[in-house]
């Protein structure tokens, strides 16, 4: 393992956040491109399980643990540093490397406000009670989220895409795993 780095296993609620960039500075800090527009997990979590990079030099194996001294907001960028982790030639060979954080680590969202991840994979029901589908991706389009929806029973081609906005979300349950929405099988 690499300094500053426990082999570890991913735990069972691991959610991927982001990965990190590249060296930043001469004392063993590293940048950070998050997966959020508002990396709060990434702040909030002082434990981050990190895998290499699926692509390009692999300098570590398997699932290592980064205990995390201090993660924050600079210029345009997320950047961090670890235990261990204390100079350039250490936080570069974290380049690459895929961070999770174990979801019990997420800040409570608000009331009416979901991450995304607990949509994936909820049922989607039109008012009619008619199935569209379940929810198997989010696009952010800048000012709105929109369900990418499929269903089985339609052709790949034929995905429904729903604006997660108000006016056509009338419930969303996570308990029961649906979301109802405005909108019809033809649109």
């Amino acid at each position: 393992m690499l300094p500053g780095l426990e082999a570890a296993d991913l735990p069972a609620d691991a959610i991927e956040v982001g990965r990190i960039q590249d060296a930043w500075g001469i004392k063993g800090w590293f940048k950070v491109l998050p997966y959020s527009a508002d990396p709060e997990a990434l702040f909030s979590a002082r434990c981050w399980y990190v895998l290499p990079s699926e692509k390009g030099a692999k300098t570590f194996a398997g699932v290592g643990e980064l205990k995390i001294k201090e993660a924050k907001v600079h210029s345009d960028t997320v950047v961090a540093c670890a235990d261990g982790v204390d100079d350039r030639n250490a936080a570069d060979a974290l380049r690459g490397a895929r961070i999770f954080i174990s979801k019990s680590n997420f800040p409570a969202p608000k009331e009416d406000e979901y991450y995304w991840v607990d949509l994936i994979g909820l049922e989607v029901i039109n008012r009619q009670g008619q199935h569209l589908g379940h929810v198997v991706d989010m696009l952010s389009t800048g000012p709105q989220t929109v369900l990418v929806i499929e269903d089985p029973q339609v052709p790949k081609a034929e995905q429904r895409m729903i604006p997660f906005v108000a006016i056509y979300i009338d419930d969303v349950s996570l308990t029961e795993r649906r979301i109802l929405v405005d909108w019809q099988l033809d649109y």
